[in-house]
């Protein structure tokens, strides 16, 4: 059967959902929140006032969990005193004036194909990936652990893919418009509860990212420490075999199921459907059919399985991107663009241990040289060019983001030194999409602290990305108890210097 993570929930006759799919074979799918919710503008009716309004067709957002830090990436500090420059040093890059770190030498090739705002900043320190990716106007460490909190507000993917249906341009409705990979955030690593972030809030379960699995295996092993344990974790995301690949779950049908037994299972369905049809009408049973309708989809073609195994691209290919599972994902995500996806999100996440990933409050430097940048550089480097070499990148808006930055002071007390949560100030990267082509926005003080010129918000960023893919930022849905919320803060808007 199809294997699918959800609680019981009671539709409004006390029927649980998985005694309405049951019969079916498709329990657990997901169902939208049994609200109408509304959005109250769409691409036709809103005309923004800013430039490059729906440019992008499509987005692939990158997650870096735990927070790089902006002076060993893309705000270097080479004047700075030792205990806040550190150990590394800047290369020049192809846009004149951006220098990047040394550990970074293909993507300093493509610096003039980005925009780099280092000037980002927020008054939460945490690992706020719902602050860095939804609307939610305030968060604090309960709401941080804590996935389901009522408080939280959907994920970007969740209500790009929403308000897309809303408008009518959503795409192919069979095939899915907001996946994440490589596997569901925070599910590979133990030593900590499940982040928040990437969930759909009152948009309802069905809307939230349809996530891969990765299925390979790692080529390098790395001892990592938590709370005084240590491990010994083979970490793909250090280097994974030629075998690595992605799959959905919902592609794989259970062994013995063939396309005959699936019709007749689907005949069933619908014979079960028309007995109800008085709930048919309502928010719920429509959702449940639009994700039965997916399933059948994907289980019966081959597009989307197809474009995750990352296999079927040419080795050339495969090492532009490099074997990592960062690099794969990328790819593979540029691949599910090309099947039709609107929206990929490639998480860069902790394995193995928590307090992993670009959390660098120990081995700061070791972690940054041996296994963080250079996986990075391979990835994000080749990616921008791929996309540009196949003519995808002017109309794909690519956005490379963390939660916060990190500390400028170095901790020297601990092994390998380390840099702290720091979210004063911070760097990040866009492409393509209507975004300009080599340019800085925002600056920050000698020591890469505070933003001494256009300060940037998460907010302003999410408005910028929910402009450039034809949404108004400023779009009104409706929470669980009926309030009006806005889908970005009102005082924060696009980002003009960004746009091409």
């Amino acid at each position: 059967m199809l294997r699918i993570l959800g609680s019981p929930q009671r539709l409004c006759d006390g029927m649980t959902r998985r005694d309405a799919m049951r019969v079916g074979g498709l329990g657990g799918l997901g169902l939208a929140s049994t609200l109408a919710l509304q959005a109250q503008a769409t691409a036709g009716g809103f005309k923004s006032e800013f430039e490059n309004f729906g440019k992008a067709k499509r987005c692939l957002l990158l997650y870096l969990y735990g927070a790089p830090s902006q002076i060993e990436t893309f705000d270097m500090k080479p004047n700075a005193p030792v205990e806040v420059r550190g150990t590394m040093q800047p290369i020049p890059s192809s846009l004149p004036g951006m220098d990047v770190c040394e550990y970074l030498p293909e993507v300093s090739r493509i610096m003039d194909r980005v925009t780099t705002i280092r000037s980002v900043n927020h008054p939460y320190p945490i690992h706020g990936v719902a602050f860095a990716t939804t609307g939610i106007p305030a968060i604090d460490v309960a709401m941080e652990l804590a996935p389901h909190d009522p408080r939280h507000h959907p994920y970007f993917g969740s209500a790009f893919e929403y308000i897309r249906r809303q408008q009518g341009t959503g795409g192919d409705a069979t095939i899915p418009q907001n996946i994440a990979l490589p596997f569901q955030m925070s599910s590979q690593r133990t030593g900590e509860v499940y982040r928040a972030g990437p969930y759909a809030s009152y948009l309802g379960s069905s809307y939230n990212p349809i996530w891969t699995e990765y299925h390979g295996k790692a080529t390098h092993s790395v001892v990592k420490t938590l709370a005084g344990k240590t491990v010994d974790v083979w970490d793909p995301y250090l280097g994974c075999n030629p075998e690595s690949h992605f799959k959905l779950s919902l592609t794989e049908p259970a062994p013995g199921m063939t396309l005959d037994r699936l019709n007749r299972r689907r005949s069933l369905v619908d014979q079960f459907e028309s007995e109800h049809r008085r709930l048919e009408q309502t928010a719920t049973i429509s959702s449940l059919s639009k994700y039965q309708d997916l399933a059948y989809s994907l289980l019966t073609s081959r597009k989307i399985a197809d474009a995750l195994d990352t296999r079927k691209e040419s080795s050339e290919t495969r090492d532009l991107y490099g074997m990592s599972l960062f690099g794969q994902g990328c790819l593979a995500g540029r691949r599910l663009l090309d099947a039709g996806v609107g929206l990929v999100s490639v998480f860069w996440d902790e394995y193995g241990l928590a307090g992993d990933a670009w959390d660098t409050h120990w081995n700061h430097f070791p972690r940054m040289k041996e296994q963080l940048l250079p996986p990075f550089d391979r990835a994000f480097s080749g990616l921008i060019h791929d996309l540009d070499r196949r003519g995808m990148l002017d109309d794909t808006l690519v956005v490379c983001l963390s939660e916060h930055g990190r500390t400028p002071q170095i901790a020297n007390s601990v092994a390998g030194g380390g840099r702290d949560h720091w979210s004063r100030c911070y760097s990040i990267v866009m492409a393509g999409g209507g975004i300009a082509r080599g340019k800085v926005v925002g600056a920050s003080d000698k020591q890469a602290g505070d933003p001494i010129d256009r300060p940037v918000s998460p907010k302003d960023i999410l408005a910028t990305m929910y402009h450039l893919l034809g949404i108004n930022p400023h779009t009104m849905l409706e929470d669980r108890g009926g309030q009006r919320v806005l889908l970005t803060p009102e005082s924060n808007n696009v980002i003009p210097e960004v746009l091409a």
